[in-house]
């Protein structure tokens, strides 16, 4: 399946534009992944013909109406500097903030980093892509059509090898949380992919940290065993605004923040995530 962003294209205004539009790419795949009917009325696309003109502000408009009130302060991904020289406690524990993960947060982002690479920061217009795991992209031909995207966004281990035709070739950036990482990311993706983390637990954070570090390994408080030995390169891995998630359940999916431990329901890239996760 896939997601077109309702952006024809936005021009590069730094990291505030850029948080708005992958905001708007990354909440609307999760929340109509659950909603499949309307999904394969609203988002399954044909590809257009021609480019459309870059619409400057036309982010900020759609973002605004479809969330409301939202900070445009917000970066796309968490920042070292942000942990280190400034204390900004955060109101909720993952996966909608980083309460009570902070001391293994500053470890993990102290090998990584957050920055958004010039080959897209530098565009005058980008157009963006999400790329679902659904098996509608089969016989679809749409894989030349997809690489033509400045951005290609996809999820979790979604295949591309010996699938090139129908899904394209090219990924821009990758979102995964630990149980979702595929075991040899270098057979999916390009070398300049941008491994994005949507940290659900502590946890998750633990896994990361030992896999960077070559550290001993975590081996439990997973509901399915995460990848032990992880070829990556740390500058290509980025972290997740769990800001992003918090609007995802708050204003797309409707919900509550606060939820009772053995209950809990958090939206990820296959529709809702059930609980507990700590």
């Amino acid at each position: 399946m896939i997601s077109k962003s309702p952006l024809p294209c936005v021009r590069p205004a730094g990291w505030k534009l850029l948080a708005t539009l992958a905001l708007v790419l990354v909440v609307m795949v999760w929340y109509s992944i659950s909603r499949e009917d309307r999904y394969i009325e609203l988002f399954y696309f044909p590809i257009p013909g021609k480019k459309e003109p870059c619409l400057q502000g036309e982010a900020e408009r759609i973002a605004s109406k479809l969330f409301g009130n939202y900070s445009r302060e917000q970066p796309v991904f968490l920042q070292l500097k942000d942990y280190f020289w400034v204390k900004t406690p955060s109101a909720y524990e993952l996966p909608y903030g980083t309460k009570g993960s902070e001391d293994l947060l500053l470890r993990v982002l102290a090998v990584t980093s957050y920055s958004i690479p010039e080959s897209i920061q530098s565009l005058k217009c980008r157009r963006c892509v999400v790329v679902g795991n659904g098996h509608r992209l089969r016989n679809s031909s749409l894989g030349e059509a997809i690489n033509k995207y400045d951005v290609v966004i996809r999820l979790n281990s979604a295949p591309v090898a010996g699938y090139e035709h129908d899904v394209g070739s090219k990924t821009t950036m990758r979102l995964f949380y630990p149980e979702s990482a595929h075991f040899n990311p270098k057979v999916e993706d390009n070398p300049d992919t941008l491994l994005v983390m949507v940290a659900f637990k502590a946890m998750d954070f633990h896994w990361i940290e030992s896999i960077l570090s070559d550290k001993k390994r975590v081996r439990k408080g997973f509901w399915k065993q995460p990848p032990l030995i992880w070829d990556v390169n740390p500058k290509q891995i980025r972290i997740l605004n769990p800001f992003f998630m918090e609007i995802a359940a708050d204003k797309l999916l409707g919900l509550p923040i606060q939820q009772p431990y053995k209950i809990k329901q958090f939206p990820n890239q296959a529709g809702i995530e059930p609980g507990p996760r700590q």
